[in-house]
């Protein structure tokens, strides 16, 4: 690179390969990912142990099943615009290891109005991890690959829910239920201490807050070493896009508005129908004869194949156009779910379109981040793609309460599969009409 005296940090970036430093970035934030889709799965894995040993009805674990979601749902609205204006770093490492430690806390509860209000103080930090996770990633990824890299991080969620469960299945009939929750306390806390020690801030961040030039130098040079020669300042040509505005405003401004709805919608129907199978499988599973362990297993295949889907859509979107690709994998989502509920007279059958729904699933809905991601300007990123995070979580919220309610009124297996299709048919049109009616906010946004 020819020597000047100003950069674009993120030109810089996309002329790059991606260097050893972004993988380490990008091994961190997997694994932030991971303990967070552990520790969010956690209590749908222990309810049955929990229905057993303590005597409750299964619909008496909503409120359980729920109080994460709405932790999840405060932590990412106000995290967003925390991390935009105190730093990515800082907000990511403190989430981690605040829901780390109220995990390890939510072991020790005695009754489920204990563990109802650990697992709300678990969710506030759950909440503000993810979007900062995705943003941190984001921004130290060059365009031309950023989907894939971004989506790859996020097999770590479903990754981290599918060893939750096989954890499960060997914690719980040697350890009890409780060990679960320590598993999901202890390493958090430990991923936090490395976070504080090796995870870099945001040179987007920096720039766009007038941070010093020899900082912002010294992490760039860690991705190319040697290619900095003569420059004495940075820039990002996002500094432009402001209007000196709140993030929020930014993001619900005129030039956003709309597609900022749809993402809202989108992620909503996504995460009730996510949230509503993740916490009510393994119940429903065990109430058509399955024991606790194979329920806990079976279960375990639906977050499994997210790796897969997740990677899959992430090339895909870096290749044709996003917003098409991701609408037409909840559709197939719609469709395998409505499949499963079709196919509960043959196990094999049963295991493989479950695998497949949550391979579509996990694909679709991780996604979202990355779409969020590339539409909003560095200003409010971070508020951009939380929001779609919290206010999605209400969709979560929306699960795991019907799910209770479905229990309650006897529905069968198969009625609530059919259910489910239509929220991702829903989902797949909200991407569609941003995609023909937001096209012009997006040209105008800065990635």
């Amino acid at each position: 690179m020819s020597a000047s005296h100003t950069i674009d940090v993120q030109d810089f970036i996309d002329r790059q390969r991606f260097s050893p430093f972004q993988w380490l970035i990008l091994v961190l934030c997997f694994l932030i990912v991971a303990a967070d889709g552990f520790d969010a799965a956690a209590v749908g894995f222990i309810a049955p142990s929990l229905v057993q040993e303590w005597g409750v009805a299964k619909s008496a674990l909503g409120p359980v099943m729920s109080a994460a979601l709405f932790g999840l749902a405060i932590g990412a609205l106000t995290a967003g615009p925390l991390a935009d204006r105190l730093g990515r770093k800082l907000v990511l490492t403190l989430s981690v290891l605040f829901f780390g430690a109220w995990s390890f806390a939510s072991a020790f509860a005695g009754s489920i109005e204990q563990l109802t209000v650990l697992r709300f103080l678990t969710g506030l930090g759950l909440g503000a991890a993810m979007p900062n996770a995705v943003t941190m990633m984001s921004e130290y990824a060059p365009q031309r690959i950023r989907a894939i890299v971004v989506n790859t991080m996020f097999c770590g969620f479903p990754l981290g829910q599918a060893v939750g469960g096989f954890a499960a299945a060997w914690l719980i009939p040697h350890h009890g239920w409780h060990s679960v929750l320590l598993v999901g306390g202890v390493v958090p806390l430990l991923l936090a201490a490395l976070l504080m020690l090796v995870l870099p801030e945001s040179v987007r961040f920096m720039v766009i807050h007038r941070q010093p030039s020899e900082r912002i130098a010294r992490v760039l040079e860690r991705i190319a070493p040697g290619q900095l020669a003569g420059v004495s300042s940075f820039m990002a040509a996002e500094q432009q896009a402001g209007d000196g505005g709140s993030a929020l405003g930014l993001v619900l401004s005129t030039r956003y508005r709309l597609g900022t709805l749809m993402l809202w919608l989108t992620y909503f129907m996504g995460l009730l129908i996510f949230y509503l199978l993740t916490s009510w499988l393994p119940t429903l599973f065990k109430g058509v004869g399955f024991s606790i362990e194979k329920a806990a297993l079976i279960t375990a295949l639906f977050p499994l194949g997210g790796g897969v889907g997740t990677i899959f859509v992430g090339w895909l979107m870096d290749r044709c156009n996003p917003h098409r690709v991701i609408a037409a994998t909840y559709a197939l989502t719609g469709a395998l779910i409505f499949a499963v509920g079709l196919g509960t007279d043959n196990l094999w059958l049963l295991g493989v379109l479950i695998f497949l729904a949550g391979t579509a699933m996990n694909g679709a809905q991780s996604s979202m981040p990355t779409l969020a991601a590339g539409f909003y300007p560095t200003q409010g990123r971070a508020t951009g793609v939380a929001w779609m995070l919290g206010v999605g979580r209400f969709g979560g919220i929306s699960g795991a309460l019907i799910g209770a309610e479905m229990m309650r009124l006897g529905w069968g297996f198969g009625t609530i599969f059919s259910i489910l299709a239509i929220p991702a048919l829903i989902a797949a049109v909200a991407l569609l009409i941003k995609a023909s009616r937001g096209r012009r906010a997006e040209q105008l946004a800065l990635s």
